[in-house]
């Protein structure tokens, strides 16, 4: 068996398990004297199947990487994310320690991540071995190398989680709703991404290939690591790393690190020049780091006496009823995020298919559809999943809280493990190049909000384009961050349209199709063919925001 027939047959295994307790669930309803027994049961079967999943995809992937065999077995599993439990402890302490680490809005992951690799064997490893010699003790720093294989591998793995959650227990409007609350915030997003893939790949065609040596995938970098942020470029680098560009996966990580340090500095300093200019419409605050206070807890945190089931243990249904759920809600939405995934797993599988029977019959053609990572998809699955479940009826079955944090802990595992494989040695072999993409990167999306946003809203424009910048420099919640520096109590409706953007744009960009498919495509066609693609794209979105909306405003705008 193969291994991505493996991970198929994994997430086909733990995806029945789920639905086959659903069904058995609502056809066989059991009393409530059984209710703790099924429940804990279920937890510890699906759990086991969960676990199963992550070894067999993380040995996988290893082996994909080019090792004979995984050196690592089920126990370093084990203790290798019971490490990485203690470090996020340790970097939520450093951070509430470090007031810049709180004014900059550094999330914890990130410091955490940041410790590892400082205490691991590129950084104390490296000083413990030039000081003692190769056979000192701390050679691999703090962390055995099975533990650091652990991590390198899981990235790959958990960033199919956070892109499968994205949009589960999230209600899709109709696309003519959804274009008309937040069409002009799609262009300018499309505009700043569609621009880092033509502003990359131009340095990298002037610069970087032919002063540097670099590969000409380098000039995807940008968009990859700004727009789609650590779990991006992390889910990519094996992608990278077949393509031949090695170095790719640590540089992205990198520069995603510098984009979202830079947003956040960036952001404030621009909010602060836009208030004295008048250009903030709201009242906003800085202050959104208070904790919330045990009286504003919602009832299904407080404590329950022994034997009491919370509001949680029950489905809310639209008619005002309730029924027991018999199972854990959180597990219940593993279930739905490992049939989010099979389904991105089925689909790629169909489009892969599809490619060998095609131009690449006989795998001596064109290969696109084999290189692009299983995330994407999984995103897409997603969507197929909520829609699916909004057809039946049934989409109050997923609570967005829990998904929430079901993507967050993936998410906070991918960060964490990503920048503690980073490799400082080969940042510091590509330390011209990296500089340059970084204030390329930072300069376009900076330029694309000051001058494009207020003529692409009509109103509200700093509060709804520091959102579209944000993003476009540090991932979703950095966006959301600065829009909540501006705008706290969302008088300006960005929140609305922001969230509603997404959907016309991660399926595409920052992280989706395209983004996964672009390496592949310039090492197929090279630079300047996915450059004229990219700049027609630009030029499309630049036309029709022009037509749509910066004529108007101007026309508006002279008028009054």
């Amino acid at each position: 068996m193969s291994s991505s027939q493996a991970i198929g047959f994994f997430l086909f295994l733990t995806t029945a398990f789920f639905l086959a307790g659903k069904v058995f669930d609502t056809r066989f309803g059991l009393g409530r004297s059984k209710f703790f027994v099924v429940r804990f049961s279920a937890i510890a079967i699906s759990m086991s199947v969960v676990w199963l999943l992550s070894f067999g995809a993380l040995r996988a992937l290893a082996e994909e990487a080019g090792a004979e065999e995984a050196t690592y077995d089920f126990q370093d599993v084990f203790y290798a994310f019971v490490i990485l439990g203690l470090l996020i402890l340790v970097g939520r302490f450093v951070r509430q320690k470090i007031r810049l680490l709180q004014k900059l809005f550094i999330p914890s992951s990130i410091v955490a991540g940041i410790i590892a690799l400082l205490l691991g064997g590129e950084a104390l490893g490296a000083i413990a071995t030039s000081l003692m010699g190769e056979e000192t003790v701390l050679a691999n720093g703090l962390f055995p190398g099975p533990i650091q294989e652990v991590w390198a591998a899981s990235p790959g793995v958990f960033i199919n989680v956070v892109f499968a959650a994205l949009f589960l227990g999230q209600p899709i409007p109709s696309p003519q709703r959804i274009w008309q609350q937040a069409a002009p915030q799609v262009v300018l997003g499309q505009v700043i991404a569609w621009g880092q893939y033509v502003v990359g790949i131009l340095i990298a065609l002037l610069i970087l290939v032919p002063f540097f040596g670099m590969s000409p995938i380098s000039g995807v970098l940008i968009e990859m690591s700004f727009e789609g942020g650590h779990g991006t470029a992390a889910g990519m680098s094996q992608t990278l790393a077949d393509l031949g560009f090695e170095e790719g996966g640590d540089m992205a990580l990198g520069l995603a690190t510098v984009g979202i340090v830079t947003a956040i500095i960036a952001g404030t300093a621009l909010a602060d020049w836009a208030r004295k200019k008048g250009h903030v419409q709201t009242s906003g605050s800085e202050d959104i780091g208070s904790e919330q206070s045990p009286s504003n807890a919602s009832s299904s945190e407080v404590q329950m006496e022994e034997g009491q089931m919370s509001t949680e243990d029950y489905q809310h249904r639209p008619d005002g009823t309730w029924r027991e759920l018999l199972v854990d809600p959180l597990t219940l939405h593993f279930g739905y995020v490992g049939l989010a995934i099979a389904l991105g797993w089925i689909i790629l599988q169909g489009l892969i298919w599809i490619e060998s029977i095609t131009w690449n019959a006989g795998g001596e053609g064109l290969e696109i559809l084999g290189n692009i990572p299983l995330f994407p998809l999984a995103l897409i699955g997603g969507i197929l999943v909520q829609i699916g479940l909004e057809k039946l009826g049934r989409g109050y079955l997923v609570s967005p809280r829990l998904m929430n944090r079901i993507a967050g802990v993936a998410l906070d595992v991918t960060v964490v493990t990503a920048l503690a494989s980073i490799s400082l040695t080969v940042l510091g072999a590509n330390l011209a190049p990296f500089l340059i993409l970084s204030v390329a990167g930072v300069a376009w999306s900076v330029f694309a909000f000051v001058y494009l946003a207020p003529r692409i809203f009509p109103a509200y424009w700093f509060e709804k384009g520091i959102a579209d910048m944000g993003q476009s420099m540090g991932v979703t919640a950095t966006g959301l961050v600065l829009l909540q520096i501006v705008d706290k109590d969302n008088r300006s409706g960005a929140y609305e349209s922001f969230g509603y953007k997404q959907l016309f744009f991660e399926p595409i960009v920052g992280g989706g199709l395209f983004t996964g498919a672009a390496p592949t495509l310039i090492g197929q066609f090279g630079m300047v063919p996915v450059l004229g693609f990219t700049a027609a794209i630009l030029i499309g979105w630049l036309i029709f925001g022009y037509l749509a909306f910066w004529r108007k405003n101007g026309a508006i705008a002279h008028r009054s």
